[in-house]
């Protein structure tokens, strides 16, 4: 099965992790463990490279953003990706051997423990650094691995911004999940092909970045391949996406970075793009293109003609809704 961490995938809050001293005792290195980006810290997106440091905090952005994710998936979802203290020699032995730590697992609390918990965390998200504390647990940063950073355009989506980052994590078993009252409607396991066909039959409505990204998904017929990808890949990095949003007389097309009408600058800080797209001619002649022309919202479609920048994979453009009933994602 497939299990995606985003902290949100449009929403990110980031709460003050200054207080965790079991961490600070438990993994001996600067990043807790976690393997090195390549990508040059000029060129990562500010989510990521933001000096915490002058927050007040001194948890890197790397883990910040990971417990914060591992957090707010609990607090909506019930489901607890944690390590248990006592494996900790093991986890620093397999970062030293492997450089990473192979793990596949989840938390088996039994399900009132874990109800207590959450209800606990979710009158008080510090009350999920007293949990691990309790139960003699790390939260489980190291089955992460970075995948994207999606920027909402400002002024488009009202006055809120949500800049996202996007992380996977694969399991081998369906965690205990307990339905969220407030912003979890319902829930249900699904593979990825399975959700866009829902989607184009208007059963179920997605934003477009979780349409580009689970067609993305697709490429991978089986969790391992999924895992392998997303584990060698994480260490690349990733660069901010924020769509400028153009129209023409027909559709409304969502353009990327790299597109060649996306803007050299892209204005982070201004008002969203509210620019007539020129007609388009020939696709041939249309390149570079890197966008997601949607028609109604229940109907997108990725045009891309570039390469991927951070050895990352292209979405699957035409059978992105094609269900393999041998598929194990």
């Amino acid at each position: 099965m497939l299990m995606c961490f985003l902290g949100e995938w449009w929403t990110h809050r980031i709460f003050p992790v200054s207080g965790w001293t079991f961490l600070d005792l438990s993994l001996n290195s600067p990043t807790f463990g976690l393997r090195s980006v390549k990508q040059p810290l000029e060129t990562r997106p500010p989510i990521f490279a933001t000096d915490r440091l002058k927050l007040g905090s001194p948890i890197p952005g790397e883990v910040a953003l990971r417990i914060c994710a591992l957090r707010e998936t609990f607090e909506e979802s019930g489901v607890l990706l944690v390590a248990p203290k006592i494996e900790e020699k093991k986890m620093l032995k397999s970062i030293k051997d492997l450089g990473y730590i192979e793990r596949y697992g989840v938390n088996d609390l039994c399900s009132s423990e874990l109800t207590k918990w959450r209800a606990l965390v979710n009158q008080n998200p510090s009350n999920f650094i007293r949990m691990c504390r309790e139960l003699q647990v790390l939260p489980d940063i190291w089955a992460l691995h970075e995948w994207g950073n999606w920027l909402t355009p400002a002024g488009r989506y009202g006055t809120t911004r949500f800049d996202t980052a996007f992380f996977i994590c694969c399991l081998q078993e369906i965690p205990h999940t307990l339905q969220d009252d407030k912003e979890i409607e319902r829930f249900q396991w699904s593979t990825p092909s399975e959700i866009l066909q829902s989607y184009q039959a208007q059963e179920l409505w997605i934003a477009p970045p979780q349409f580009y990204e689970l067609s993305r998904l697709c490429r991978f017929p089986l969790l391992n391949d999924l895992h392998n990808f997303a584990s060698q890949r994480a260490t690349a990095g990733c660069e901010q996406w924020m769509p400028v949003v153009v129209s023409n007389d027909e559709h409304h097309i969502s353009l990327l970075p790299g597109d060649k009408l996306y803007p050299v600058d892209s204005p982070r800080d201004s008002e969203a793009a509210k620019s007539t797209a020129p007609q388009s001619k020939d696709h041939q002649d249309a390149s570079p293109l890197h966008r997601i022309v949607i028609s109604d919202p229940y109907t997108l479609r990725v045009q891309i003609t570039i390469t991927p920048k951070y050895n990352h994979v292209l979405p699957v453009a035409h059978s992105a809704v094609s269900h393999d009933s041998k598929s194990q994602l």
